[in-house]
């Protein structure tokens, strides 16, 4: 099968996640600084959202770019990626309205463990249908890079019940591993 219906479904489930964020921040009530105050929590929260999605959506992008076909399992495995990136929202927006209290950063964080999860999963099911010499496979190598996020992410969750900002500090340093788009992709693909 050809990828191209896979690539614009997913594009469309990422760029609603990314609109309905934004809708949960508020129009402040009042012309000055202090207004601004109560939306504060939810603005960080939603930036540092729309990032992940972003990283998600770039390397998903450079990850099918190197796919030459899909299959059942392809398609299945994601699926499973933009369930879990369609939960993003919803624990943005508790994260945020909460002002990073522990039970709702640790949500964030489960979410984002199990989205690493399938995003590694649908990595995998590439590789396989594609074959162990693929240009995906050599791209990726022992990815050192992914197995450190998942850990980080999987850190993040009980430590949010010790301090929520210790949470909040791995997931900024996640973000911020994989800010600068994966070239291993890149480096492999033709010109």
């Amino acid at each position: 099968m050809t990828k191209g219906r896979l690539e614009a479904f997913s594009d469309a489930v990422i760029a609603i996640a990314m609109t309905i964020m934004v809708l949960e921040i508020k129009v402040p009530h009042g012309a000055d600084w202090e207004a601004l105050r109560p939306e504060i929590p939810l603005f960080l929260t939603y930036v540092l959202s729309y990032v992940f999605l972003g990283i998600y959506w770039n390397n998903h992008h450079h990850m099918l770019h190197a796919a030459e076909r899909v299959n059942g399992t392809i398609l299945w495995a994601n699926l499973h990626l933009l369930f879990w990136l369609s939960l993003v929202p919803v624990a943005t927006g508790w994260w945020g309205a909460t002002n990073f209290a522990p039970l709702p950063t640790a949500a964030y964080g489960v979410v984002q463990v199990f989205a690493a999860i399938a995003y590694t999963q649908l990595q995998g099911a590439i590789v396989e249908h594609h074959g162990p010499d693929s240009k995906l496979a050599a791209a990726i190598g022992n990815n050192f890079k992914g197995k450190l996020s998942l850990a980080c992410y999987v850190a993040a969750v009980p430590l949010a019940f010790v301090h929520p900002m210790i949470s909040t500090a791995i997931f900024v340093l996640v973000a911020s591993i994989w800010f600068v788009p994966d070239r291993r992709i890149e480096s492999r693909l033709d010109p």
